[in-house]
């Protein structure tokens, strides 16, 4: 991400994750799935944000754009400051669609991933039943219009958290040949659609939640179970796996 530092966003976020236990029950949930996908090796996470995927994934090198104790390195990811193939894995969690221009990132992945790395990230998912929740119910929009492989000069005075929600389902259904033929060592191997009602009835990061702590984890397995059917019209979260080719 780039532009303006809003350093009270993060901290905010940092309370609220504190005091809501269902909510770090079901990033741990998200973590789970992106470390299961990872190859062994040096991984880099780009938008850390709070650092939080620390407490699963201890070795993570965790980077963003805002400076914060937490942090490993102040890093652009549209601009990575670490030399060609040197990581196995990138790891995000809600990044991609913060990012001004994603083709910058995929770029910079693509430089710096070895062979058979991946990028592996969770984002929201633009489904028939979520779409509902995050255009009425979501300050963060949804353009499915937009072009998310679009080519530009990032703008350094840019908010950071300025985002279109509809970026990674738009890269995993409507744009997916044309990522593949503009990035051709990366192939699109994996999506995943989940969360149908877990997520929103936890509240994010808003300081309500509608579910208790002890049933995120019941729920969690039920959603699980029911990903194959339910999961591209009711997700609201999805899992892209992206792997560079060997050659």
């Amino acid at each position: 991400m780039t532009g303006a530092r809003s350093p009270d966003v993060p901290r905010g976020h940092l309370d609220i994750w504190r005091r809501k236990p269902a909510l770090r029950a079901i990033y741990g949930d998200f973590y789970d799935r992106m470390i299961s996908a990872c190859v062994p090796g040096p991984t880099i996470e780009t938008g850390s944000g709070i650092g939080n995927l620390k407490s699963r994934f201890p070795d993570v090198v965790a980077t963003d754009i805002q400076f914060a104790p937490w942090i490993d390195c102040v890093a652009d990811a549209q601009r990575l400051p670490f030399a060609a193939a040197t990581a196995a894995n990138i790891v995000m969690v809600d990044t991609l669609h913060h990012l001004e221009f994603p083709a910058h990132f995929f770029r910079e992945a693509e430089r710096v991933l070895r062979p058979d790395g991946r990028i592996i990230m969770v984002e929201p998912a633009i489904t028939w039943i979520s779409t509902l929740f995050y255009r009425l119910l979501h300050h963060e929009p949804v353009r499915t219009a937009a072009d998310p492989l679009i080519e530009g000069t990032p703008d350094r005075y840019r908010d950071p958290y300025c985002s279109n929600q509809a970026i990674p389902t738009l890269l995993a259904t409507r744009d997916r040949t044309r990522f593949e033929q503009r990035f051709k060592k990366l192939k699109i191997v994996r999506v995943d659609w989940f969360a149908f009602a877990v997520y929103p009835l936890s509240g994010g990061f808003k300081s309500w939640s509608l579910i208790p702590r002890g049933l995120v984890g019941p729920t969690l397995r039920v959603e699980r179970a029911l990903e194959g059917v339910l999961g591209r019209v009711a997700g609201f979260r999805m899992m892209l796996v992206i792997k560079k080719g060997a050659g």
